[in-house]
This record gives C-alpha cells, structure tokens and sequence, in this order.
C-alpha cells in the first residue's frame, strides 16, 4: 500500500501543477477579455484570434483543473443518499463511483478524443473564422485533462482503500466510526 500511496501522491503533485496552469488560464483569458474590449469598443477594432484565444484558455481551464477540483472533493455529486451514509459507505460509494463510472468513461474520451488531435495536429487544422487560430493545442486539452482525471480517479481510489483498511489519514470530511 505504501507503493500505491506514493503513486497516488505523485498523481496529486501533478494535478497541482496542472491546476496552477489553469488558474492563471482564467487570469489570462480575463485579461484578454477586457483587453479586447476595450480594444474593440475604444478603438473600433476587433479579431477572430482574441476571441478564440479566450475560448483556448478556457478550456485549458474546465481541462486542466478537473483533476484538481476532484483532488479536493469539491466535484459535483447528488447528495441524496450520500450525506446520510456513514464515512465508510460514503468511501464505498466514492470507490463504486471512481471506479464503474469515472475510470470507464475516461478511458472512453480518450479513446475517442486522441485520434482528433492527432488529425488535427499532422493536419494544421486552422479554425474557419478570418484570422482565427489553429486548433490543435485547444483539442489537446481533451485527451490531456481526461487522462488527468483518469489518473486522479486512480488516486482516489488508492487514498479510500487506504483510508478503509485504516492506512490513510487524508480528509475526506468522513466520520471516521469509533473503534
């Protein structure tokens, strides 16, 4: 178990990193934004490019930092059953969720998802509107961020198996019952 936990720390080293490239994704594209407004209503003047920068940016986002928003449980879940569960059937929940719907469908994205950057990339794919950009680094961040979440799922996981066999002390906001 030591091993998996190593991994599953190195996995969360790693949506860290890729969670600062996304928070300064949205700074950026902020800046942007209002700088080609300003632009555009001051100066009368506008382009394709800016805008589809932004949507870039954006993506680079919701991609990049998913894994993160899973990292620190803050994803989105439907809380019917969930809060009324102790901490270990909240930890198998988790572990069901993690693993027959999460995993599945990430190995399921990136399988489709892989071959269209790729077409895009050998291709040099530009975007249809006048000045627009080229499209590869924006389909890039699908096959990125679904192995990210993929490999962040696997990190879950590893820390709820610890967590229930009682060799993980990470917070999950599980009550943990008396022993």
């Amino acid at each position: 178990m030591k091993t998996l936990l190593a991994f599953s720390r190195l996995v969360d080293g790693l949506s860290d990193r890729f969670a600062w490239i996304a928070k300064w994704a949205v700074v950026i594209s902020c800046l942007i934004s209002a700088g080609n407004a300003v632009v555009r209503y001051g100066l009368d003047y506008s382009s394709n490019a800016w805008l589809e920068i932004q949507w870039y940016l954006f993506a680079a986002c919701v991609m990049l930092g998913a894994a993160q928003v899973m990292r620190v449980n803050e994803h989105v879940r439907v809380d019917l059953l969930y809060s009324r569960l102790s901490g270990r059937g909240q930890a198998l929940l988790d572990l069901a969720g993690f693993t027959l719907f999460v995993l599945p469908t990430m190995v399921v994205m990136i399988w489709y998802a892989w071959p269209l950057f790729l077409g895009m990339l050998r291709s040099g794919e530009m975007s249809g509107n006048i000045g627009g950009l080229i499209r590869w680094p924006a389909m890039a961040m699908l096959p990125l961020g679904f192995a990210l979440l993929l490999l962040q799922a696997l990190s879950e996981i590893i820390k709820r198996v610890a967590w229930l066999r009682h060799e993980y002390h990470g917070d999950f906001h599980y009550e943990r019952p008396l022993q």
